[in-house]
């Protein structure tokens, strides 16, 4: 090799191998534009659940757990340009206003503005909080059928009462769905025999309350022609709370909408729906 070519080599060796550190560093964004910040997104996580809300109310109240359906992402039924997940937050506010106002229970919302929570995590949230009662409220579409109308109260049960109760469970479990992507990662391994008769005790608890909304509700609330319906609904699910999910009314009757959009609506609703929770508490006490 000659004087000449040993000198460049000098030189071309080093500049070679820090033309390549520096293209490692630009790859792995350690110089260049952005150099120092690293690309992170959360992944969803549900070990530690949604946050808890806020509860109002003498502590010496039983806590009823007031669930309004739907939210976020998830608008529920839509109809005349009424939207579900409005019309029953609307609702829920009412019930927990005079729920306070009467001093009859403690109150905490599931969601008090516009976000998405899953099925399993409403229901968590009232099992964290020692809830005494849960109330699930919504409010259905019955699509090109404008004449269906009415209120339906739904409990819990291992069968549909109905082909028309199993497709609503169906189309409401569904809504932990996103994009076709199950959100929920819910086991079903909770089969062990304790939970079964705690959940059995708790069924007849939610009975209870359900006939009491429709006594009521009698003469007050318009409801559909059957009533009362149980399905198995991923919302009522907490073993050892008494869980009921109260169908408003159809969204797509003009009337129903009119009436669950409308301050005098809401107010029957939450005085009716109060009467029966107070009945519901005493009635429990002396039990």
């Amino acid at each position: 090799m000659t004087r000449r070519l040993k000198l460049l080599s000098i030189f071309l060796v080093p500049a070679v191998l820090i033309a390549g550190l520096v293209l490692l560093a630009n790859g792995n964004g350690l110089a260049g534009k952005g150099a120092g910040f690293i690309m992170r997104t959360d992944l969803p996580g549900y070990e530690d659940g949604a946050a808890l809300p806020d509860v109002s109310g003498a502590a010496d109240l039983p806590l009823v757990v007031i669930d309004p359906g739907h939210g976020g992402v998830d608008p529920g039924a839509t109809s005349g340009g009424y939207v579900e997940k409005k019309l029953v937050l609307a609702l829920a506010m009412a019930l927990r206003d005079e729920l306070e106002g009467q001093k009859i229970a403690r109150v905490a919302l599931t969601r008090d503005d516009d976000k998405y929570l899953l099925h399993n995590e409403r229901y968590r949230i009232a099992q964290r909080l020692g809830a005494d009662l849960f109330l699930s409220i919504h409010a259905d579409s019955a699509g090109d059928s404008a004449d269906v109308t009415g209120a339906s109260i739904y409990t819990l049960s291992n069968e549909a009462s109905s082909r028309a109760a199993a497709l609503y469970a169906a189309r409401e479990n569904a809504s932990d769905t996103i994009g076709g992507v199950d959100l929920s990662k819910e086991s079903d391994s909770v089969t062990n025999i304790l939970v079964e008769l705690s959940q059995r005790r708790t069924q007849e608890r939610s009975d209870q309350f359900a006939r009491l909304i429709e006594q009521e509700g009698e003469g007050v609330i318009q409801f559909h022609p059957q009533a009362r319906r149980s399905a198995w609904l991923a919302v009522l699910r907490a073993p050892d709370i008494p869980s009921v999910l109260f169908e408003s009314g159809f969204i797509s009757n003009s009337q129903d909408a009119e009436r669950l959009a409308s301050p005098e609506g809401q107010r029957r609703f939450a005085q009716t729906m109060a009467r029966a929770i107070r009945i519901f508490f005493v009635r429990q006490s002396e039990s």
